[in-house]
């Protein structure tokens, strides 16, 4: 199972939210760089980045910040917010990004989110992010009468790479996985899962790595964040439960 540490990018600095939440951003590192570095140096070899500017449509984004980090720092990124035109993909991936998210793209461009998954096979991620059982876009400020089963049973054979679900009302939270939600998710298709949002302890990890669908790969992974930057989920720990940074797979599938 691959543990992804997140970054979360607001105004050129590291910031935590609260289910989504700009008003509440915590900081916790203002030099992204130097974040990242402490990141690989912990042992971790892929990172979630996301920029939130971009993803809210607040102003601005944080576009230098990561391509230094992903010409600089040698981690496997997985970029997401505010991703959803063609030409911002491919500039991305040809940057050198692993993997691109895609979530408002799903419901304002399918189209082009659909062929983009057929041009770049194994390098898009499709955001499924929900809350009170509905899919929410554009920064978590739109929500739409699709439920996450829904939401899977519909882009499942556009064939991405993995479904990523964030339960919004618990990101940033540490309120403990809703790992029933990520099996229900593997379970209604064939694409992988990487869980996301109130991820807590060790424990927490462990019961996700202990569900039958991480052992067989159906849960492909797990987002940290919040927990990783408060020390409650110790680095080198938390990669052994989880069976260690599988960046050489992910940067294989790309």
């Amino acid at each position: 199972m691959i543990l992804f540490p997140a970054i979360d990018l607001k105004d050129g600095a590291c910031v935590r939210l609260k289910e989504g939440r700009m008003e509440e951003a915590t900081v916790f590192d203002r030099d992204p760089l130097r974040q990242a570095r402490a990141l690989k140096e912990a042992g971790f070899s892929c990172l979630h980045l996301v920029d939130l500017n971009a993803a809210t449509g607040e102003g601005g984004d944080n576009g230098d910040v990561i391509a230094r980090i992903v010409s600089e720092i040698g981690l496997a990124v997985q970029l997401g917010g505010g991703v959803r035109r063609r030409e911002h993909i491919e500039a991305w991936l040809e940057r050198g990004c692993a993997r691109i998210v895609l979530g408002t793209a799903l419901m304002e461009a399918p189209a082009m989110a659909r062929r983009a998954c057929a041009d770049f096979p194994g390098r898009i991620v499709f955001a499924l992010d929900a809350k009170g059982g509905r899919l929410a876009t554009r920064g978590w400020k739109r929500f739409h009468d699709l439920s996450l089963l829904e939401a899977a049973g519909r882009f499942a054979s556009w064939k991405p790479a993995a479904f990523l679900h964030t339960e919004i009302a618990r990101d940033g939270l540490m309120t403990g996985l809703d790992v029933r939600a990520a099996e229900a998710l593997a379970e209604a298709s064939s694409v992988p899962v990487i869980a996301s949002g109130g991820l807590s302890d060790l424990a927490d990890l462990e019961r996700l790595a202990r569900s039958p669908h991480a052992e067989a790969g159906r849960i492909e992974g797990v987002i940290a964040g919040r927990a990783l930057y408060d020390g409650r989920l110790p680095a080198a720990e938390a990669l052994l439960v989880a069976g260690g940074s599988l960046s050489a797979p992910l940067s294989a599938r790309c």
